[in-house]
């Protein structure tokens, strides 16, 4: 790409979102450490400074190669990002009496950067420090009630202490159009068939006419690797679903069905007793997500072995990295996803990830370009550690089978109220709290299941989905009368963030 942005990543959990708005304004950009050294960067139309959950003034905070500010491009600080810009320049950061977490009104001056935005704009805060003395040479471009410097400028050097890229800040994408546009210069020729040459080449640049094996689930993500696999390797590549018995009712042979349509040839290992047997008495969901990681990775170099194959396909996409363990920016982990942070780091395959930098969203985009069928890339995300993660406490047979029952009820309920479609991801929770109730005028011991149901566009941020009365009645008596064991019914209303979307 001859057009381009680098965002450097101070490890905010909020940085691959700042590239994707950029792709939806038609522009390409690369993500890169925070420390890439500046000839790297050299030939960028701009650069952006993520946010980060580390403070300035610390020892050893993440800095940028100073020589950035020379390559006489515009640069935009958010967040931490502004307060990098204050501090290399001299100004004065320090943690705040009176933090800003949430929306906040902020007002705009006149100023590119802000071009067709209202008087009085709602915008994202999450900071706790803040830029108390402008360097010298800056000039203020907005304020909040809080944050009389909320935003600066220095010729080329813009600095918000806000996000842009979530869409809580309600002009976001207004003001990195401007950035792009208005200051960057961009021509702007990105389009959604870029992300197939790029997973593409991953694919080809990778394997290098090797033989691999792939991690297949019978989701958009693998369904697109395998497509793109079979396209680019041939026979030489062989897409392998293991059944661990943490399956949600009906899955895996619906997974046949769909994999025989596109003539895929998955080969379908039965390791219930395997991974039941490895999660026994253990109640801690890293624990879990670690012992599933491995039993997979243990599995696939068994057939990796069978088949001569060196290489490991996987769907892996930026959330699961971002929430495991950056290899981009120094980000906290959130929780190991079994495909990334638990993956051994002995793997005797060499990994692919061609789908690494993208959002499920625009792996739905690519699923469409590449003529997958809907019902595979509409399908609702499910993780690849199954129930094990929807069962808070330990995994036995009883309660996969009542929350296989429940969560059936809660899907099924769905798509005939025609909801499926408007929710990004719906499921039931095993919650092991027994609850007194009573049933035919008999009293009942039973157990507690819990709903989940949101909205997003990307899986990064969440909001829970606002049944009407009547519908989320339905389900929960439905629940209720028909499983089993089941005597009350709970609807999660937690927004991500502070909460996850998963419940471990």
């Amino acid at each position: 790409m001859d057009e381009r942005i680098t965002i450097l990543d101070f490890g905010s959990q909020y940085t691959q979102l700042i590239a994707r708005r950029l792709r939806e304004l038609k522009v390409y950009s690369v993500v890169l450490p925070y420390n890439t050294q500046v000839d790297e960067i050299s030939g960028s139309k701009g650069v952006v400074l993520s946010g980060g959950p580390w403070s300035v003034y610390e020892n050893h905070a993440p800095m940028p190669d100073p020589g950035i500010f020379d390559l006489d491009v515009p640069i935009l600080g958010v967040c931490y990002g502004l307060q990098v810009i204050g501090k290399m320049f001299g100004g004065s950061v320090v943690r705040s009496p009176e933090k800003e977490f949430g929306s906040m009104e902020f007002e705009p001056k006149e100023d590119p950067l802000f071009t067709g935005l209202s008087p009085k704009t709602i915008v994202w805060m999450s900071h706790g420090d803040r830029l108390t003395e402008l360097p010298l040479g800056f000039k203020v471009i907005g304020r909040t009630k809080n944050s009389k410097f909320a935003s600066v400028r220095f010729g080329k050097v813009y600095g918000l202490q806000f996000h842009p890229e979530v869409t809580h800040t309600r002009e976001g994408k207004k003001i990195l159009q401007n950035f792009l546009y208005s200051i960057c210069k961009i021509r702007g020729d990105w389009t959604p068939s870029s992300f197939v040459e790029i997973a593409r080449e991953e694919i080809a640049s990778s394997c290098k006419g090797g033989r691999a094996v792939l991690a297949y689930s019978g989701g958009v993500d693998s369904t697109v690797c395998s497509v793109l696999a079979r396209e680019i390797l041939g026979d030489k590549f062989t897409p392998i679903f293991v059944d661990t018995g943490l399956m949600r009712k009906g899955e895996v042979q619906e997974i046949k069905r769909t994999s025989e349509e596109l003539n895929l040839r998955v080969r379908i290992i039965n390791a219930e007793g395997r991974f039941l047997k490895a999660l026994q008495g253990v109640v801690d969901p890293e624990e879990k997500r670690m012992i599933i990681g491995k039993e997979f990775a243990s599995l696939f170099e068994e057939e990796a072995t069978r088949q001569s194959a060196e290489y490991l396909i996987q769907g892996t996409l930026y959330p699961d990295r971002i929430e495991s363990v950056s290899d981009i920016g120094p980000s906290h982990t959130i929780k190991t996803h079994h495909n990334v942070g638990a993956m051994p780091k002995d793997l005797k395959l060499i990994l692919v990830e061609p789908l690494k930098d993208f959002f499920k969203d625009e792996v739905r985009k690519i699923a469409k370009i590449l003529n997958i069928p809907e019902k595979v890339y509409r399908r609702h995300p499910f993780p690849g550690p199954g129930l094990a993660v929807r069962i808070t406490g330990e995994v036995t047979k009883e309660r996969l089978e009542i929350l296989r029952e429940a969560d059936w009820i809660f899907i099924e309920t769905l798509k005939e109220l025609e909801l499926y479609g408007s929710i990004w991801q719906a499921f039931a929770v095993f919650i092991p709290v027994r609850t007194v109730g009573v049933m035919g005028d008999q009293r009942t011991y039973g157990n507690l299941i819990g709903l989940r149901a949101v909205k997003s566009k990307d899986g990064m941020t969440a909001d829970w989905f606002p049944f009407k009365k009547k519908d989320l009645d339905l389900i929960a008596r439905r629940i209720m009368n028909e499983v089993s064991g089941v005597n009350r019914v709970v609807y999660d209303v937690s927004s991500k963030p502070p909460a996850t979307i998963e419940w471990e």
